[in-house]
């Protein structure tokens, strides 16, 4: 990655939470410890971030009342390859006229992208899915009532009576912060309520995490992997954890990250 990247990861992520770890950000840039270390030093000399003991913060600290989940703009660009040809056989799952609901996420997001011929019915909670589907696409799109985060990019409602519950899915397409044994996992309880009630309203749970989620936790379970039908991934995945998704009885799709090439075609496409 890019030093130009990293250091636009690095200050999207500071914003997320008032002390960010050297060791989060190498896992987000997938550099090395001795790299991050580097960025922050230049960044701090410029003024853009305050360097602490093993991190960083923002000079302008993030206000309260934010939600825990991480910015769309700091996840859009990590593993993009692999999002990218996961969000292509996820779409390889639809068929012309069909009703889905697409929850909102980085790697769900790279679906619009092979969409733009497609007719379907799509209900989702994704600002930028909506937006780019209404501009780029012949699909019908609806949305929930509720407040716009703009960080995550999600419409999201602590209330029952909205749009929701008049929209009924054959599938229901979500990424996650983690998979495991515990279940699919989130990081904040808003999301997940707002997530729950779509589930109701789909016959199929697809989730779509590209391989390196399988080895990470977070702070709460969305549901449990029984609930769960189909999980699409690269072929990064272990042993180990396409073990675990045989034994609690999911289909398992892995895909190859895609080429450069490729996506190129896919995005002029759109």
């Amino acid at each position: 990655m890019h030093e130009r990247e990293r250091h636009r990861i690095i200050l999207s992520a500071i914003q997320e939470k008032p002390v960010v770890t050297v060791q989060d950000i190498a896992e987000l840039t997938e550099a090395s410890e001795a790299t991050i270390r580097r960025d922050i030093a230049a960044l701090h000399v410029q003024g853009k971030l305050r360097r602490v003991r093993g991190g960083a913060e923002a000079v302008h600290p993030p206000q309260l009342g934010n939600l825990a989940a991480r910015p769309f703009k700091v996840s859009e660009s990590i593993n993009i390859d692999r999002k990218r040809a996961i969000a292509r056989r996820a779409v390889e799952l639809c068929e012309e006229g069909d009703s889905i609901i697409i929850n909102g996420g980085t790697t769900t997001f790279q679906m619009v992208h092979f969409m733009s011929a497609r007719r379907l019915q799509v209900m989702t909670n994704s600002f930028a899915i909506a937006e780019h589907l209404v501009k780029h696409s012949k699909c019908t799109v609806s949305v929930p009532g509720g407040a716009i985060y703009r960080d995550q990019s999600l419409i999201l409602s602590p209330f029952d009576n909205d749009a929701i519950r008049n929209f009924y899915a054959r599938r229901m397409f979500i990424g996650a912060q983690g998979v495991n044994a515990l279940g699919i996992m989130e990081a904040d309880a808003l999301v997940i309520q707002s997530e729950q009630k779509l589930m109701r309203q789909a016959e199929e749970l697809i989730v779509m995490v590209d391989s390196s989620k399988f080895e990470r936790r977070s702070s709460l379970i969305l549901c449990p992997l029984e609930n769960v039908t189909t999980i699409i991934t690269d072929d990064r995945i272990t042993d180990e954890a396409a073990a675990m998704v045989d034994h609690a009885g999911i289909r398992l799709i892995t895909v190859k990250p895609m080429a450069s090439a490729e996506k190129e075609d896919s995005t002029s496409a759109a």
